[in-house]
């Protein structure tokens, strides 16, 4: 006994397709159904209470809110302090960067070739990473002390009495320490993602520039470089967005914001406004006007760098 079997007519398949569309649609809505709730609940739902909140006057302790419109965004742009704190947070930011960045980029070069205690080194770089920032706070607070502190000792025993200078009390040099902190914590974690993108280069390429004649100078230039510009391109944009937002731990430890407002970054003066002064809902604006800034600026550095990728290619 045969079976008889008639081929699927396009009404069939089409219906077969679309099916197998859904259920792969559906698939991955329930894959990522746990990230969207997280986001909603940690992410969105702060983001659009925090903008509510920035339209009333409220002291956050009692029940009433005042409705004031926009006269938080208009009391904020007429705080000096706030747009000092702004500017504190671009030098902090680009400072951090810049250095962080290049110092990573030279100490993976380096670790990258076959050195002896090369993996000692590698985790060297790595320890302050995992080091909370209060800790690294009071450390490198105590280094700097001008009394007893470790640097200001160091000088005065090889002879270099002129360096010594108050490094957090000085106003003009106060904020600079700060960011020398922060770079001594972060670049390990920079060195990492730098290094997996060396190691993923062939060897091939180096091999036959240099049989071609060429130095290491300008294979670093005109090969290494060029490869690297998307693993760089992601380090630059997790360095700048996190110098932003993820600031106020070591200013809060090491300075407060002081001497005279002179560390003082947009987070430390948010939560001062909050809790010194007890009026949340401009601070709310303040926080507001930076989730701006900082989408603005990362939106326009991932733009820039993406199409000089592109250009390159």
């Amino acid at each position: 006994m045969t079976t008889q079997t008639f081929p699927s007519t396009p009404q069939v398949r089409k219906r077969r397709v679309m099916t197998l569309t859904r259920q792969r649609t559906m698939t991955g809505w329930l894959m990522a159904l746990p990230a969207v709730v997280f986001a909603s609940v940690f992410i969105f739902y702060p983001l659009a209470r925090g903008a509510w909140v920035s339209l009333f006057r409220w002291d956050g302790l009692s029940a009433d809110m005042t409705w004031v419109g926009l006269r938080n965004y208009v009391n904020v742009f007429n705080d000096p302090i706030y747009w000092d704190a702004i500017g504190h947070t671009f030098q902090y930011a680009i400072g951090v960067t810049v250095i962080k960045n290049v110092l990573a980029l030279v100490l993976a070069v380096l670790l990258n070739r076959k050195l002896r205690g090369r993996g000692f080194f590698r985790v060297a770089t790595f320890i302050p990473v995992i080091m909370s920032f209060v800790v690294v706070g009071i450390l490198w607070s105590w280094i700097f002390n001008p009394t007893f502190g470790l640097l200001n000792g160091l000088l005065n025993a090889v002879g270099l009495e002129s360096w010594i200078h108050g490094w957090l009390s000085d106003p003009s040099i106060a904020l600079w320490s700060v960011i020398s902190v922060d770079v001594w914590k972060w670049t390990g974690f920079h060195i990492v993602i730098i290094l997996a993108g060396l190691q993923s280069i062939p060897e091939e390429l180096d091999e036959a520039a240099a049989l071609d004649g060429a130095g290491r100078f300008r294979i670093f230039w005109n090969i290494t470089l060029p490869m690297l510009r998307p693993v760089l391109t992601f380090s630059i944009l997790m360095s700048l967005v996190g110098a932003f937002v993820s600031n106020y731990d070591l200013v809060k430890v090491m300075t407060g914001g002081g001497p005279s407002h002179s560390t003082e970054v947009a987070l430390t003066w948010i939560v001062n406004t909050t809790f010194s002064g007890l009026n949340v809902g401009k601070a709310n604006a303040m926080s507001m006007i930076l989730f701006l800034l900082v989408i603005a600026i990362g939106a326009l550095q991932l733009r820039v760098m993406t199409r000089r990728n592109d250009i390159s290619r």
